[in-house]
């Protein structure tokens, strides 16, 4: 039998996956991937490739990274380290129509397999589109190694904006996301009422807003409780008064609490200001 694992984001330290495959190979399964995380949805949290490499070569295991979101922190000198150790890896997945902002649905899966793998797996080998004797090189054909064969040319969009902007523009954007979000880090601290449900390593701030009536209230559960339904009223009122726009979410037995991802290069510090005065005006009378 064949076992997908999946390592926990978070920056887990490696011990539970190699629990997690010993308590595995004892019931009889066989692993053979691992998948990291580098920049989950919520937290953009990223795994320790290194160490995870480290497993995975000693036990033969095949390692994907899920670099979705976080993988665009590679073209910043700056932010690079957070993913120290991916070129380990077998597979990567990542997305630049994120933190790049390139055309909707723009992303790649890279193999470091050279035997022609992604062909292997999804080639349709059909001769009325893929004729083998063309007069060019038809390894450039790579309609025949994708699940879709029919599909927009979101790559060249993004050689496109490459060329626009170059590495140094593209570099930039994703330091002025990390510069704002850092911002928006240090004003929540400085404010009255405002929790930060953990310090960010990428571009996600996740904290809570605490009203007045809640500040002097002791954190047990009719704490929380009553916190859980203080960010759905809030963005209720947003919306309702076309404001802002601004997710919350729980999260592993944390309460309801707002994510705000700077991603635009069009924003700047005062619509950060202008995100924290808008959730205090709205909820402090609640």
């Amino acid at each position: 039998m064949l076992a997908f694992y999946s390592f926990l984001p978070l920056s887990s330290p490696v011990p539970p996956l190699l629990m997690e495959l010993q308590t595995h190979c004892k019931q009889g399964a066989v692993p053979f991937l691992v998948c990291a995380t580098s920049g989950t949805t919520v937290l953009g949290a990223f795994d320790p490739l290194d160490e995870i490499a480290e497993v995975c070569e000693r036990h033969g295991l095949w390692l994907h990274v899920d670099a979705s979101w976080g993988g665009s922190a590679l073209v910043s000198r700056k932010h690079r380290r957070l993913l120290h150790g991916i070129h380990r890896a077998d597979s990567v997945a990542w997305n630049p129509h994120k933190m790049l902002m390139a055309g909707i649905q723009c992303s790649a899966l890279l193999v470091k397999d050279k035997s022609d793998l992604l062909k292997k797996c999804y080639s349709a080998k059909a001769t009325y589109l893929f004729q083998q004797d063309k007069f060019y090189d038809v390894s450039y054909d790579t309609g025949d190694k994708s699940i879709q064969c029919s599909r927009r040319p979101d790559a060249f969009k993004f050689w496109m904006t490459w060329k626009a902007l170059g590495t140094s523009g593209l570099e930039e954007r994703v330091n002025r996301a990390f510069a704002l979000s850092r911002y928006l880090v240090d004003e929540i601290k400085k404010r009255e009422g405002f929790k930060l449900l953990m310090e960010p390593e990428y571009t996600n701030v996740c904290f809570w807003y605490i009203p007045p009536s809640l500040r002097e209230m002791e954190e047990g559960p009719e704490f929380w409780r009553k916190l859980s339904l203080v960010a759905p009223a809030i963005k209720e009122k947003m919306m309702k008064k076309g404001s802002l726009m601004l997710g919350y979410q729980p999260h592993r037995g944390k309460v309801n609490f707002f994510r705000q991802v700077v991603i635009s290069p069009q924003v700047s510090r005062e619509d950060m200001d202008f995100l924290l005065d808008e959730i205090d005006s709205l909820g402090r009378d609640m």
